[in-house]
């Protein structure tokens, strides 16, 4: 996994949002085993602190869950991927929305340049 991280957020929050692009594009495909977290937080080059942070969020979450012995999984509940692939959509979506309002276009402007770009005329 490529892991790539700004100033502009806390790490854990960070792990969190790439973790769960990982599980809702099917990287991480439902029901697999992750790494530890020693071995996830050295492959990001974090601290084992902050990953085992991300690891409970995305618990707490329903995205990931844990077995005593054999580590933690990503959830096999295919319809809570689903759901928090809409929310990670929806988020793209509003923050596109909000750059575009920024830049001077009406929604109905960004839904005809949308619509140019899909047809390659953009």
């Amino acid at each position: 996994m490529k892991w790539q991280f700004s100033a502009d957020a806390p790490i854990y929050t960070q792990l969190v949002a790439q973790i769960q692009m990982y599980i809702v594009s099917g990287a991480l495909p439902p029901g697999e085993r992750l790494p530890s977290v020693r071995e996830f937080a050295a492959e990001a080059g974090v601290n084992p602190n902050t990953m085992q942070r991300a690891m409970a969020e995305l618990e707490r979450e329903g995205l990931v869950h844990s077995q005593r012995t054999a580590g933690r999984f990503v959830t096999e509940d295919r319809a809570r991927i689903q759901q928090a692939k809409r929310q990670c959509a929806e988020e793209q979506i509003q923050t596109f929305l909000e750059k575009m309002e920024q830049l001077g276009y009406t929604r109905a402007e960004i839904l005809q340049l949308m619509e140019q770009q899909g047809k390659g005329d953009g």
